[in-house]
């Protein structure tokens, strides 16, 4: 995610990493490329192309805009939505750091340790990454061969949030905790399981493919027929003023691709690390352990 300070507008004007213009850039140099060609091709007398007609393009543009700006709504609400998710994660690990103070001190670490491993796991299963977590193999109170097959199950991140109900319901059976104790800090773990359930719905079911290449082909499309529907009444503005249009068009195409899959690590993703490392601050500060440094931006950028 980028992180950058909003507070000089000049420099915003200016800004190249992390902002589409590289990724838009290419198209943008040969639509530019293509509206000066028509232009010196007319003004040298060498060859002449009919304008488009007005109203048609008129139309084209405007029913692009609509449906471009649906598709750019859509993908900014799975953006939020994901951010909501990670926000209610945060704040369902904080409940239950207080609330397992009614555990004695070993089974308190225990939970939260495994808390904590739940975290990376999900995170490491919406990136389709494998991020180490062997620092976890002796704190979490798993046998070596569970510890060990944990990549290798279906769902890991799952597989945590059972082994922490496991040892809930042994504990009530035992008589170690209430019904009541049982009940609230179970209500934590079923919070933990809905946020993977929401963030694995919004990473399984991506807007529909034939819907995004539609509006794609339609973009370049427009930014392709621009020079020869503007060159004839703009004249040697034609090529900036082609660029421009085209830049507003191709980037919000773009820049829709990035939204619609919030949880990966493009420039405008989700900081899933930074999260995740927050996470483990607060909880390990709340076990009074070694606390490690929080994650800060590179060149503006933090994942």
């Amino acid at each position: 995610m980028i992180v950058r300070d909003k507070s000089n507008s000049f420099g915003l004007l200016f800004a190249w990493h992390g902002t589409i213009l590289p990724k838009v850039l290419p198209a943008l140099v040969l639509v530019f490329s293509l509206s000066a060609i028509l232009v010196y091709l007319r003004h040298a007398h060498l060859m002449s192309f009919p304008a488009v007609p007005a109203i048609g393009f008129t139309i084209f543009g405007v029913i692009l805009s609509i449906f471009l700006s649906f598709r750019n709504n859509a993908c900014y609400d799975r953006w939020w939505e994901g951010r909501k998710l990670w926000g209610a994660l945060i704040a369902t690990t904080r409940h239950l750091s207080r609330d397992s103070y009614v555990l004695d001190d070993q089974a308190r670490e225990v939970l939260l340790q495994r808390m904590m491993l739940f975290t990376h796991l999900l995170r490491d299963r919406l990136r389709q990454s494998s991020n180490s977590i062997q620092h976890y193999q002796d704190v979490t109170a798993f046998t070596e061969q569970d510890f060990q097959s944990i990549r290798n199950r279906v769902n890991p991140s799952q597989w945590v949030l059972e082994q922490i109900q496991k040892d809930l319901v042994s504990r009530y059976r035992q008589g170690e905790i209430s019904d009541i104790i049982y009940h609230q800090l179970n209500q934590h773990t079923v919070a933990l399981g809905n946020i993977q359930a929401g963030c694995d719905r919004i990473l399984s079911t991506p807007l529909p493919f034939a819907y995004s290449v539609l509006l794609h082909r339609a973009v370049y499309s427009f930014c392709f027929i621009l020079p020869f529907s503007l060159e004839a009444s703009l004249g040697l503005w034609a090529p900036i003023l082609v660029v421009l249009i085209a830049y507003l068009f191709l980037g919000l195409d773009e820049l829709s691709s990035e939204l619609e899959e919030p949880f990966g690590t493009q420039d405008n993703d989700l900081a899933l690390d930074s999260i995740v490392r927050l996470i483990e601050r607060e909880t390990l500060s709340s076990m009074d352990k070694e606390i490690p440094e929080s994650l800060v931006a590179q060149k503006g950028f933090i994942t």
